[in-house]
């Protein structure tokens, strides 16, 4: 018995969990026009627009003049956090996603394809919306 107990508990140390692979770094929109920065914010994981790869039709001072709360209309697009409140779920990472072109948040779910790769999606209700971002170098 103590050898069957033994062997099980060798067992259960020896297989990994299911856990999310971290998301923290420096990605590539799908669209090519951005570098989000994903890192710890507080107790959760966020991502920030670091770096515009094509300029905002306002320039780089562009404001997030689509949001639905005027009082936001007025922060700077760089800088401004896109990814919140992401905490690991298993193998996922959930969260919310702000899209600055149309001033909508929703809910998100990101996973990590490869180390090159994240799945981001986006949603409303069952209906998702899913982009591949890439590392940015």
């Amino acid at each position: 018995m103590r050898k069957t107990s033994l062997a099980l508990a060798a067992l259960l140390c020896a297989t990994p969990l299911l856990a999310a692979q971290p998301i923290e770094g420096r990605w590539i929109t799908a669209e090519k026009d951005a570098v989000i920065t994903i890192g710890e914010c507080g107790s959760s994981t966020c991502g920030r627009i670091t770096k515009f790869l094509v300029a905002p039709p306002q320039g780089l001072d562009q404001r997030d003049v689509n949001n639905a709360d005027a009082k936001l209309r007025q922060r700077k697009l760089l800088g401004m956090p896109v990814l919140t409140g992401f905490s690991e779920d298993a193998e996922l990472w959930r969260g919310q996603i702000y899209d600055p072109k149309s001033g909508k948040t929703y809910r998100s779910v990101i996973r990590r394809k490869d180390a090159n790769r994240l799945e981001v999606k986006g949603c409303i209700g069952p209906f998702c919306q899913t982009q591949v971002w890439t590392r940015a170098r």
